[in-house]
């Protein structure tokens, strides 16, 4: 379980194909603090550390996790959100996060705000996935508010230190991104489903 609440910028620095798995080398002032088996949030994926170097990790990407994020447009020298696992007891900065990606969504607008900006997103109308105004949606791992929520379209504003210390300064139009939809308003939609 995650915040949302990016600790570190990590860099990729190998992408190794095996099989149908993808290892991942990743570059990071994080390695210290790691240890095999861990699970880390990358871009909002939560993936297990499998071997540890001086300054990278591993982890593994298998079929599964590729077919359903954006993993799969990282090249070496790509930066992604990284974030450890919360610890129970700490405060919680963002909101609750499980790290498994509910689909992958695309920009479509970025506007400077003089001072913040305004990212808008779109994603797949059918997949059934909500957003609620003023409610939490996590972007490539980030937690955010949702303003301007619509059928499949939302936006963020993202403040200056989100923007300095996460990916988000890297975004363009186009680009797809990995979202997770709050938890708590999936559990709220699945049961409305059942009951209704």
């Amino acid at each position: 379980m995650f915040t949302g609440i990016i600790e570190s910028i990590g860099e990729i620095d190998a992408l190794v194909k095996e099989g149908e798995n993808l290892h991942i080398t990743v570059n990071s002032d994080l390695t210290d603090e790691l240890k095999i088996d861990q699970s880390v949030s990358h871009n909002g994926i939560c993936l297990t550390v499998v071997s540890l170097n001086t300054g990278s990790y591993v982890v593994t990407a298998i079929k599964e996790t590729l077919d359903k994020t954006n993993l799969k447009n990282l090249i070496a020298g790509s930066r992604v959100n990284l974030e450890r696992a919360m610890k129970l007891g700490d405060r919680l900065d963002g909101h609750l996060v499980q790290g498994h990606v509910d689909e992958v969504g695309v920009c479509t607008s970025i506007e400077n705000m003089d001072g913040s900006w305004l990212f808008t997103f779109q994603y797949n109308e059918s997949s059934g996935n909500i957003t609620i105004e003023k409610g939490s949606i996590t972007v490539n791992g980030v937690s955010l508010t949702v303003i301007n929520s619509k059928k499949n379209e939302f936006s963020v504003a993202v403040i200056p230190y989100t923007y300095a210390y996460t990916n988000f300064k890297q975004i363009k139009l186009g680009d797809a991104v990995n979202l997770e939809f709050d938890l708590i308003g999936k559990y709220l939609k699945r049961l409305s489903l059942e009951y209704s």
